[in-house]
């Protein structure tokens, strides 16, 4: 087993951790608000007081953070990862984040003579607990082996994407599709409703039909009752979509769906759905239309 550490421990890093540690691997883990680690501490897990005390300690070092300001914070300065990096140790970043960002990151990871890897996932928390999760992964595809047996102790799919940054933006290509799809099923869903087919019937429809991918079985049935905890919020899809879109401008893609999907996720913040599942966007729409199911 593996000397690990991690370093982002909110509701998906936490859980990982405690699959890691389940598969019998020694974690040492720092979270900013340390309160929130404190039942993994209680499970075994080591705490250090900074990233880079982390990583001094470990033979790989893993980051979920929230977004790329997040993991910059997390990896630079004296207190950071990239300075308890050295020869022979590994770093993987399983955030969603600018790709550019880190191929910067990768550059400086190797300065230190370590290794880096982007490894963002597909899935959320249900995924995550129901061991379903699967990452897809950048960097050195000779050292890949190294981290993929530690990988598959998350979730059982691990598929090598390329060089450092590939991976991101494979995440980020594939998270603009999600808010897309519920847009468009809340076209089909209100559409159904005001002809007068009843919402449950409707739903129930959709979610049988050719069209229904797996990401929206699970998923679109949160229009008729909202979950209490979001899986993924407005603000943190619209995070990914900004993503997608400057990536779009850069290499010259249009991306006209995401565009559109992207305003509608600003009206959510702006009617306060702002942490809400970004399901919401079938009240987005609803409200627009004047649905009596949208309050």
């Amino acid at each position: 087993m593996a000397e690990l550490g991690f370093v982002g421990l909110g509701s998906m890093g936490g859980e990982m951790v405690r699959r890691l540690l389940d598969a019998g691997h020694t974690v040492t883990g720092y979270n900013r608000t340390k309160s929130r680690a404190q039942w993994l501490v209680e499970m075994g897990m080591r705490w250090k007081d900074t990233p880079r005390e982390v990583a001094a300690s470990s033979q790989v070092t893993m980051t979920m953070v929230s977004d790329t300001e997040a993991l910059l914070a997390v990896t630079g300065g004296p207190g950071g990862i990239l300075a308890g990096l050295g020869p022979g140790k590994m770093y993987v970043d399983m955030s969603t984040v600018s790709p550019a960002a880190i191929q910067r990151l990768a550059a400086q990871v190797a300065e230190t003579g370590a290794k880096m890897f982007d490894a963002p996932v597909s899935g959320s928390l249900v995924t995550l607990r129901a061991g379903q999760l699967s990452f897809m992964v950048g960097g050195d595809q000779e050292a890949f082996e190294d981290v993929k047996a530690i990988l598959e102790d998350i979730g059982p799919t691990v598929n090598y994407v390329g060089a450092n940054g590939l991976a991101t933006m494979m995440k980020v290509a594939l998270n603009l599709n999600l808010p897309v799809q519920i847009l468009a099923f809340s076209e089909s869903l209100l559409l159904a409703e005001k002809m007068g087919v009843p919402r449950e019937t409707a739903v129930e429809v959709l979610m049988n039909s050719v069209v229904a991918s797996p990401a929206l079985k699970y998923r679109f049935p949160f229009v008729l009752e909202m979950p209490e905890q979001p899986l993924f919020n407005v603000n943190m899809i619209q995070k990914d979509v900004l993503l997608a879109l400057e990536a779009g401008r850069e290499m010259g893609i249009p991306l006209p769906t995401t565009s559109v999907v992207n305003e509608y996720l600003t009206a959510a913040r702006g009617m306060g759905f702002a942490e809400q599942d970004f399901v919401i966007l079938s009240q987005v729409l609803g409200r627009l239309a004047g649905s009596s199911n949208a309050e």
